[in-house]
């Protein structure tokens, strides 16, 4: 079922929803299900998997050079997507890249999600690669997200790259694309935020997820600016709390997101871990509710591997 359609059938009732991270290569789906397990009682329609795109390292060869050589440190999101679908009897949600796949590529993994009848997509351009300046495509790969929409609503019309293919399936996609509250902080200014944002969806995009936020001021303007602009789409605000100190300098400067005064006030003053915590766990349970009472679709959970901690906000907002 796609995700647009739970939504649908909804009727205004706000729905949760969970994204994971795939287990570091030699892990198993058992640290996957460890963090669902406690989280089903919550009934998600449906669960993200985040999709990751090489990394360079460079191995010291018996010569004393060292040779630069691509792994992936997090692969099997197709299967993990299976997984999902068969143990839970839920919608999964891969995320696919622009970065690290050819179009080719791209077009093979669509066909795999297409006969294991996953129907919804988040389409994303993914980050740069660890030590460079700025994101580089792929050889014959797509540049930006939208190129990746366009290539998903092609087959979704019968349309494959190999033009001798005749009559070729038409899949039935949904899908999301990443929304920034607080602009990408690529774009110029939240101008071209919004264009950018207005083509995804012209170009077949479904839904938008938002990157993470703490001041739901920014996501009620957001939602907003995007229905001024015409963009009339389901969006669905994603969610994360704060649970270490840390991560009042570390969730800034990797997602450039502004923290609100008193949540940087109420972590930072705590006695211990567990009061920062706690903290950070209340800060979010506010957000939820709020979000809650003024008609999200959805909220989304970043949960990271920390089921327990996303369980007690679910308990508290439900």
């Amino acid at each position: 079922m796609k995700v647009t359609d739970y939504f649908k059938a909804a009727e205004g009732e706000t729905l949760i929803s969970f994204e994971v991270l795939p287990p570091l290569k030699g892990g198993s789906m058992q640290a996957i299900f460890d963090t669902l397990d406690p989280l089903m009682e919550f009934k998600p329609p449906f669960i993200d998997v985040t999709y990751h795109r090489e990394e360079f390292v460079y191995k010291r060869r018996e010569s004393g050079y060292y040779e630069k050589t691509a792994i992936r440190k997090r692969p099997g999101t197709v299967g993990i997507c299976a997984s999902i679908m068969h143990r839970y009897g839920v919608d999964a949600v891969p995320h696919l890249l622009c970065g690290g796949f050819t179009r080719q590529e791209t077009e093979n993994a669509l066909i795999d999600l297409a006969f294991l009848d996953v129907q919804n997509i988040l389409a994303l351009r993914g980050d740069a690669r660890k030590f460079e300046g700025k994101f580089i495509p792929e050889k014959e790969g797509n540049n930006y997200a939208i190129d990746l929409v366009r290539q998903i609503d092609d087959m979704n019309q019968g349309k494959y790259l190999d033009n001798l293919v005749e009559d070729g399936t038409k899949t039935n996609f949904c899908i999301g694309v990443a929304g920034y509250p607080e602009k990408h902080f690529e774009a110029p200014n939240m101008g071209m935020e919004l264009q950018r944002a207005k083509e995804k969806i012209d170009a077949g995009a479904d839904y938008i997820v938002t990157q993470m936020f703490f001041n739901n001021d920014k996501y009620f303007e957001y939602v907003d600016a995007c229905r001024a602009a015409g963009i009339n789409v389901p969006i669905v605000p994603g969610l994360k709390p704060l649970t270490k100190l840390y991560q009042l300098n570390s969730i800034p400067r990797l997602f450039h997101v502004d923290l609100p005064d008193d949540l940087v006030n109420a972590i930072s003053s705590a006695k211990d871990a567990a009061g920062r915590k706690q903290a950070g766990v209340e800060w979010c349970i506010a957000q939820s509710k709020e979000l809650k009472a003024k008609g999200a679709p959805c909220l989304h959970y970043y949960t990271m591997g920390d089921s327990d901690t996303i369980a007690k906000i679910g308990k508290a907002v439900l």
